[in-house]
């Protein structure tokens, strides 16, 4: 849920966001890529990783609504809290 509401995260935003060691979290995003729903893009020492264009649109729906339905109850609320004070994120210098 955190892909899909941010567009693309490095695996540090994620380490940061779910306060989960790197190798997790690249074991988890890994099987993801293996499984088509995430690609990644390698700029300079950071992996970042977005959903695949490529999946099914029932797929990308289903994504679309759970981030939705989330919004109002939101168990992630807390991860996207943590990831948006993270002091400079990967993702804002390749924005800037």
């Amino acid at each position: 849920m955190l892909v899909q509401a941010e567009g693309e995260l490095c695996v540090c935003e994620l380490m940061f966001a779910l306060g989960e060691s790197q190798p997790k979290i690249s074991r988890h995003l890994a099987l993801l890529r293996e499984a088509g729903v995430v690609v990644c893009r390698r700029q300079g020492t950071w992996m970042h990783y977005r959903l695949s264009e490529d999946l099914p649109g029932w797929s990308k729906n289903l994504l679309s609504e759970t981030l939705r339905q989330v919004c109002s109850l939101n168990p992630f609320h807390g991860d996207i809290r943590r990831l948006r004070k993270m002091p400079e994120r990967p993702s804002d210098r390749a924005c800037a």
